[in-house]
């Protein structure tokens, strides 16, 4: 019996240019969790930052879960490589796990989907902002500390003008 890895469903040049990705990216052990420390989402969002600047690319959101992170990185030229851009952030922080001992670990892959031009980018970042209040961590995303931007600002992107 042979096991194969599943494939992207996308060719990497879906990826490129002035396009927008939501990611999910899932812990392997979900009982083990982020335990959402502000020292290791302060390491993560800086090196979120890092190849963001690095591949032409913002974050509109990001949002971090015990056991999950949503993210949506939009290209912001025609040379924007987001592949590049999540493929490095799960390395980085993949190698960051390992070495300052947080005991997760990433699962393999992400699930995604490339969000087209007629949907409304600011009702995909509300969903996100969202999820703790879904969860029950917090009553309104306001006051949920694990979320941010990059490359713009909250009000820019919740008022539609990215």
């Amino acid at each position: 019996m042979h096991v194969y890895a599943k494939r992207h469903r996308l060719p990497k040049e879906f990826y490129q240019g002035e396009v927008t990705v939501a990611f999910t990216l899932c812990l392997r052990d979900v009982a083990a969790g982020f335990s959402l420390r502000p020292e290791m989402v302060n390491i993560f969002t800086d090196t979120l930052t890092f190849v963001a600047q690095n591949t032409n690319c913002i974050v509109p959101v990001y949002c971090f879960l015990p056991d999950h992170q949503h993210l949506i990185i939009q290209g912001k030229k025609s040379e924007s490589e987001i592949w590049q851009a999540i493929a490095g952030y799960k390395q980085m922080t993949g190698f960051l796990m390992s070495q300052n001992k947080f005991n997760i670990r990433w699962q393999k892959g992400f699930y995604d989907h490339v969000i087209r031009k007629h949907v409304n980018l600011v009702t995909q970042v509300k969903y996100i902002l969202d999820n703790p209040v879904r969860k029950g961590i917090v009553s309104s995303w306001q006051e949920y500390p694990f979320k941010g931007t990059i490359g713009c600002t909250m009000e820019d992107v919740l008022n539609g003008i990215i």
